[in-house]
């Protein structure tokens, strides 16, 4: 067996879609977080039929990266039509696991291969209801697994516990198929690969959540009042969440919901009703993915020209078209930043973890009632759909902004006339007030068209670029608003990486392995907002040649960047690709080589 690989590797099942295995997958996942190893889990899934192969990937990793690897140690294969191609993706010296209905694999000396009477198990296990045997199978292997690799059984039953919320007839059900698989292989498989975990203390006081849910619970903390939205992969799941925590946690002390949540009939309506609601003084939101930002776009430059604040998370998906709806990416940047009908800017906040879509979701209506503006939150499947270690959840630090809203008292303290769109302390930002506010001065007609600064129309050519002018004015004040970017310092490094979102846990792990093989050090920036920090050009500045790692095909980022420091564009080398797969270090130090060697 040689020396031991302990908590350094990866474990990828595949099963077919719609055949349970989330349960038992999560249920691994748990448990090794329950042992203290750091790990993350993606889960691989198509988009359209029921029975297509999806694929989970679990990694565990001593140092704590958690990012895909492309290597694949322990390959489970519980799915016929994907039986022979997860055979041949198993790294050399890994081991293949199967379900030995499906028949002898070829012959392999580089790999270990076990086989797992399946329906044996499940049919000796006689308490299994036959309508849910199908379901529960995929207990086999967690049981197996747990014998052959050192997963702890309680720990098993602490993540079971969590995925039945406690319901112990359905916990001891696949409690009770884990333990009789892990006894058959205590008795008849015999371990010869080097795979072992061991209890570890580098998960204490972390939690784990995947983005969408993170991103919901910011945003109840941070005031949401109206949720208008429509189904779509992948941010279905955070409007789901608001349905599920929004009862709970936001409730008059008379029992009374405090929040209205509306599912549209299509994406144009939802925003719509989203721009009403936050016209109206209300903190309002929806989530969609590309193809819904794409509906929604009349409606922004709406409330971009009306200067109406609301709050739009993105949760990117592969395009172009529909694309591949269940793989990421981080292709809606250029579009989310310039989305309008020309002369158009947007606040785009970008979270790097899964704490930051909690705070950029409470954050995000902070600043768009500031600068009276949309507030793109750009986020990706990767974050939205998938489990990652986090920090526990933080309580807003600070009251709620509301930014400049005149109310009763405010206006009657007012000595000069009070225009809706006039610029009076130089910052861009004009003053609003909202229904419900009696003064009689308060009114004004809110207009998508031209207008002046007292809302009264007008197509008048100077009156017409003053207001533009001064809108553009209002991004500038609003960098101070904006969160900075994370800079990581790696000795007195010339190069530098430049990246944004969940792809800075692969180029975390890139940065690490390059001066580890190679020597070579790296700082690294992650930006979280756009527009850009002046911190931005100071850390390219500071550098003789800026890698710029993204997850599209023509490196948005850096068309960004280049877009808006011309002087600094020698500097800059794109290191863009588009697969649809969360990022590696392997594929980011691949593409980076392929830059240097030219």
């Amino acid at each position: 067996m040689g020396q031991l690989i302990k908590n350094d590797f990866s474990i990828i099942v595949g099963t077919a879609n719609g055949s349970g295995s989330q349960t038992s997958n999560s249920t691994i996942l748990r448990a090794l977080f329950k042992m203290g190893i750091p790990v993350s889990g993606k889960n691989l899934f198509p988009s359209n039929i029921q029975g297509l192969p999806t694929w989970y990937i679990i990694r565990a990793s001593k140092d704590g990266f958690i990012a895909r690897r492309e290597e694949r140690e322990i390959v489970v294969a519980m799915n016929k039509k994907s039986f022979e191609k997860d055979f041949a993706s198993v790294t050399t010296g890994g081991v293949f696991y199967y379900d030995d209905s499906f028949g002898t694999p070829p012959a392999r000396e580089d790999i270990t291969i076990y086989p797992m009477p399946v329906k044996q198990i499940i049919r000796e296990a006689s308490d299994v209801p036959s309508n849910l045997r199908d379901m529960i199978s995929n207990m086999v292997y967690v049981g197996i697994l747990s014998q052959m690799h050192g997963i702890e059984m309680d720990k098993i039953e602490t993540a079971l516990s969590f995925a039945f919320k406690g319901k112990r007839k359905a916990i001891d059900l696949n409690l009770d198929v884990a333990k009789a698989a892990a006894a058959w292989a205590a008795a008849n498989l015999q371990k010869v690969d080097p795979y072992v975990f061991e209890p570890m203390d580098k998960t204490h006081g972390l939690i784990m959540s995947d983005g969408n849910l993170a991103g919901a619970l910011g945003s109840i903390y941070g005031g949401v009042q109206f949720v208008g939205w429509y189904p779509i992969t992948p941010a279905t799941s955070l409007a789901e969440e608001l349905n599920e925590y929004l009862p709970k946690l936001r409730q008059s002390p008379d029992g009374k919901a405090t929040y209205a949540v509306v599912q549209a009939e299509d994406e144009l309506a939802a925003i719509g009703m989203c721009i009403g609601a936050g016209w109206s003084g209300l903190r309002s939101m929806t989530s969609t993915s590309g193809p819904g930002l794409s509906l929604m776009t009349e409606f922004v430059g709406l409330a971009y020209y009306a200067e109406i604040p609301v709050v739009i998370w993105d949760v990117t998906r592969i395009g172009p078209s529909t694309g591949l709806p269940t793989r990421t990416s981080q292709g809606d940047l250029n579009f989310a930043v310039n989305m309008g009908h020309g002369d158009t800017d947007n606040i785009v906040l970008i979270p790097g973890s899964i704490n930051e879509c909690f705070e950029f979701g409470w954050r995000s209506f902070d600043i768009a009632e500031r600068i009276q503006t949309p507030v793109i939150v750009l986020s990706d499947l990767d974050f939205g759909m998938n489990q990652w270690m986090t920090e526990p959840f933080l309580y807003p630090d600070s009251p709620m902004d509301r930014g400049k809203i005149l109310w009763e008292d405010d206006l009657d303290k007012l000595k000069e006339t009070w225009g809706r769109y006039l610029d009076v302390d130089g910052d861009g930002i004009p003053y609003r007030t909202v229904p419900g506010n009696r003064h009689p001065a308060a009114a004004y007609f809110t207009r998508g068209t031209g207008h002046d600064p007292f809302a009264k129309y007008s197509e008048e050519p100077d009156v017409w670029e003053e207001n533009l002018n001064r809108i553009k004015s209002k991004f500038i004040t609003a960098k101070k608003y904006l969160p900075e970017p994370i800079i990581e310092k790696n000795g007195s490094s010339k190069e530098a990486i430049i990246t944004l979102g969940s792809t800075v846990y692969a180029v975390r792990e890139t940065v690490a392995l390059r001066k580890q093989n190679e020597g070579k050090e790296f700082d690294l920036m992650r930006i979280r907002a756009i527009p850009f920090s002046d911190s931005v050009r100071d850390f390219i500045a500071a550098h003789e040649k800026v890698y710029i790692v993204e997850m599209n095909r023509d490196g948005q980022l850096y068309e960004e960047l280049l877009v808006n420091m011309p002087d600094l564009a020698g500097k800059l080398v794109s290191v863009a690709y588009s697969d649809g797969m969360p990022p590696s270090a392997s594929r980011i130090i691949s593409e980076m080589q392929k830059k240097e060697s030219k």
